[in-house]
């Protein structure tokens, strides 16, 4: 008989650094990539590796995810399959999760009811393709209580991620710490380390009694990556899965081990460039491993125009179904449906969501506009920060952020 393996997908992120695109809306359910939300990615690798029992746990601002997930994420019933979001059930008393290790322990019944032999944990708000059938097949052969996905990344990076310490050979894991700075190099790479993916496949048994004892704790932090794992660890029971060795079909050379933490507004905007190469570094036209999502019923893209300087195009960009690009130049930009960009506006470097209207004459420039932001005729986005700080959200790095709904002032 097959393993039985359930799928945990933790969506109860708030996204405090993706604000104002999470003011109204859990992290998990900030849409990406024209036609897609963050949920999407890891529910398509968990599908297309054929793990199509899971539960998404929801906390934070979860209606736009729930809806998201009940209407797109359906299985056949027939076959008991499912994806299910289950909010905060207050189960074990009047609180809402404390952490990850807590939302699982307030799902105990989940795994109790489904009975698997394995457990899969995995985050909801990273943009990539992994085949998680290869880590758990790993897992299963290891004997491990536990198998965390790490991906090299360069030594002098560490501060920036939880590092996974290896043994002499490369898979026991012998420590699991958060952003050091003295960080030790891999045993066949010294200058590179294991980032945490934030991806974890359990043996059942295992998982349940490290969150049981975590839940006792009152000092604990009841945090997956900070408690549950560095338990293991020291109990011996933890191998890291090196995501290098996972090959997604279809992939290429230049899209191999791609994986972005989309949690800040420069590194989320930074994924949506890495899609409009001629070339991509991350490759949604890899139709061997699908990313799905809800598919409305929209029309077609149109452009139009054709006289003089009144030309609709777009170049080295992605415009979705129902987007209208009217006399108008889109460069180097997604576009989400039902955006319409009017004659003589200029859209360049930017994230358009669902809905935007760019009015005529009007200009975007490395920006990010939320669904159903309206920039009026002549209007200038991008142009002059130190203008749009006074009114708008601006990264680090100067991409102009503008929140769900909102007029952009002439």
């Amino acid at each position: 008989m097959a393993d039985k393996v359930l799928a945990i997908v933790l969506a109860g992120g708030e996204g405090k650094r993706l604000m104002p695109l999470t003011a109204d809306r859990a992290k998990p359910a900030v849409p990406f990539g024209g036609m897609y939300r963050m949920v999407d990615f890891v529910l398509s690798n968990l599908a297309n590796a054929g793990f199509i029992k899971i539960v998404v746990l929801t906390q934070y601002k979860s209606h736009s995810l729930d809806r998201h997930i009940t209407m797109t994420w359906r299985m056949s019933t027939l076959l008991g399959n499912y994806v299910t979001p289950v909010p905060a059930q207050q189960r074990r008393g009047p609180w809402w999760f404390a952490g990850s290790a807590d939302a699982i322990y307030q799902s105990f019944n989940l795994i109790h009811d489904e009975q698997p032999d394995y457990v899969i944990v995995f985050g909801a708000d990273h943009i990539y393709r992994m085949d998680p059938r290869q880590m758990v097949d790993d897992h299963i052969a290891s004997g491990a209580g536990v198998t965390v996905a790490g991906i090299r990344q360069p030594l002098s990076m560490a501060d920036q991620f939880g590092v996974i310490e290896v043994g002499p050979d490369g898979r026991r894991i012998r420590a699991f710490r958060e952003k050091p700075t003295d960080a030790v190099g891999l045993p066949d790479a010294p200058d590179q380390i294991y980032a945490s993916m934030g991806n974890y496949v359990f043996t059942t048994k295992a998982l349940l009694e490290a969150v049981e004892q975590d839940a006792e704790d009152k000092t604990s932090k009841h945090d997956m990556g900070g408690s549950i794992i560095p338990m293991l660890v020291e109990r011996g029971e933890a191998n890291v899965y090196d995501f290098r060795d996972n090959e997604v079909p279809g992939s290429t050379d230049r899209d191999r081990g791609y994986w972005r933490d989309v949690g800040t507004l420069d590194s989320f905007y930074d994924a949506h460039m890495d899609l409009i190469n001629v070339h991509p570094v991350f490759n949604l036209y890899n139709f061997e491993w699908p990313i799905y999502t809800e598919q409305p019923p929209y029309p077609p893209a149109k452009f139009v125009h054709q006289w003089g300087e009144r030309v609709g195009r777009a170049v080295g960009s992605m415009v979705s179904p129902g987007a209208v690009v009217s006399g108008s130049l889109v460069e180097n930009s997604i576009v989400s449906p039902k955006v319409k960009v009017h004659s003589w506006a200029h859209v360049d470097g930017s994230v358009l969501m669902e809905g935007v209207d760019i009015g005529r004459h009007a200009v975007v420039r490395r920006a990010i506009l939320d669904k159903n932001v309206i920039v009026p005729e002549g209007a200038e986005i991008g142009v002059d920060l130190e203008k749009d700080r006074q009114r708008y959200t601006v990264s680090d790095n100067g991409i102009v952020v503008i929140g769900k709904g909102q007029r952009v002032e002439p």
